[in-house]
């Protein structure tokens, strides 16, 4: 396996996923497995899939043992965080406090790639964690808990998206080194994030998907017009925007 390595599946695509995406606990995969972030992106949903099975099951946990449906969407809230290290949420910090704390595209990627939060993005914080949580309480109470599963596979699927839609704005780093997934790749993986979509949640995903992809691509045209292109953290905040806008758009039409 190269870095030229151009086969659309490989066996290692799954477990990288989940280790580019999640911190769940798994074996070292060896070094040149990771010559292909770009060409697994297409099981990023997959990801999603575990990650949103475990909230899931914590949520369904709750239920279980007759806590509120606020306490039980705090634990899914939780598990959602704790499972990926919350990678998605400090990009959606990063990419609130750089898109607005700066007047140069230059400074705009030197604020996101300080580690240090700004008003902007404690602000995004609080507002996204306020949103997702009430949408998971209004969700449980309304039996439609499973909804959250969906909503993690299609907001990964979106991210190899904006990375083959945009180009890397720093021209340089990791997310810069990893490439951009083919076309055949997006699709594969919108495919496979509908496709686990519809069968967990039939076809009312269909509008959820289509508005969560629109609010993907309203933060691409944001970001290509402030600093010129994607980075890592505009894919964390792109995840959390799609996840976000699924959810209400779920909740929208119970």
């Amino acid at each position: 396996m190269t870095k030229n390595d151009t086969r659309l599946f490989s066996a290692w695509d799954i477990p990288l996923a989940l280790v580019l995406l999640t911190r769940l606990p798994l074996p070292h995969l060896p070094e040149r497995v990771f010559d292909r972030q770009a060409a697994a992106a297409w099981a990023f949903p997959l990801a999603g899939l575990a990650v949103g099975l475990l909230a899931c099951l914590v949520g369904w946990a709750g239920m279980a043992v007759h806590l509120p449906p606020a306490a039980s969407a705090g634990l899914m809230l939780a598990a959602l965080i704790v499972t990926t290290g919350a990678m998605h949420e400090d990009g959606l910090a990063d990419t609130a406090d750089g898109l607005w704390g700066g007047f140069t595209p230059e400074r705009r990627l030197e604020i996101m790639k300080d580690s240090h939060i700004g008003t902007y993005g404690v602000l995004a914080l609080i507002l996204s964690q306020l949103l997702r949580f009430s949408a998971l309480a209004a969700l449980i109470a309304a039996g439609a808990l499973w909804s959250v599963l969906a909503a993690a596979l299609w907001s990964r699927a979106l991210m190899p998206v904006l990375m083959t839609a945009l180009p890397n704005a720093r021209g340089s780093g990791l997310s810069h080194g990893v490439g951009a997934p083919s076309p055949t790749t997006c699709a594969t993986g919108l495919a496979l994030a509908l496709s686990l979509g519809l069968a967990v949640s039939g076809v009312s995903v269909l509008i959820p998907a289509l508005l969560a992809g629109f609010a993907a691509a309203m933060l691409a045209v944001v970001v290509r017009a402030k600093i010129g292109g994607q980075t890592g953290d505009i894919l964390g905040a792109a995840q959390q925007l799609g996840e976000i806008a699924f959810l209400l758009t779920v909740l929208a039409q119970l």
